[in-house]
């Protein structure tokens, strides 16, 4: 059955600062991966129509494609300067659990109180993937770009 999860986060930086950590390769590398994980990029052409493939290997945590890690291939399907970045997620694994195309909208805008207000919407969350987990992979995401835009 179809699920969406989102999560939302304030952060103490400008929408332009945090939208360049959306697109920067160096960035994402650093606060993407959830707690208890590493990234690294096997491509890496992050544009509109372009893609990327990326690795997250897990400390102590089960992946999708092999024991400890997932991979991913991610498709930009929008890039609107600022403001939004939406992708097509699709997980590589035998598993048809988590088949099928998760679609990741990534969106910032001013905050009311200052800052910059981050959203993060999935939606088509393959059914492997337990919403709880979900919530706090999202959530460990949104704290560690907090922590690196106020580094």
């Amino acid at each position: 059955m179809p699920r969406t999860d989102e999560a939302a986060r304030t952060v103490a930086a400008t929408p332009e600062q945090v939208f360049e950590a959306f697109v920067s390769k160096d960035a994402l590398l650093q606060w993407l991966p959830p707690e208890g994980a590493t990234g690294r990029f096997e491509h890496f052409d992050l544009r509109p129509g372009g893609s990327y493939r990326l690795r997250l290997t897990f400390e102590g945590a089960a992946g999708k494609t092999t024991a400890d890690s997932d991979v991913v291939l991610v498709r930009i399907v929008e890039l609107v300067a600022g403001e939004r970045l939406v992708q097509a997620v699709d997980f590589d694994s035998e598993d048809p659990e988590f088949a099928g195309t998760m679609l990741m909208t990534w969106q910032v805008s001013p905050a009311p109180e200052g800052g910059a207000l981050v959203r993060i919407r999935a939606d088509d969350v393959p059914d492997g993937i337990s919403a709880a987990d979900h919530a706090a992979g999202l959530a460990s995401s949104l704290d560690n770009l907090a922590a690196y835009l106020a580094g």
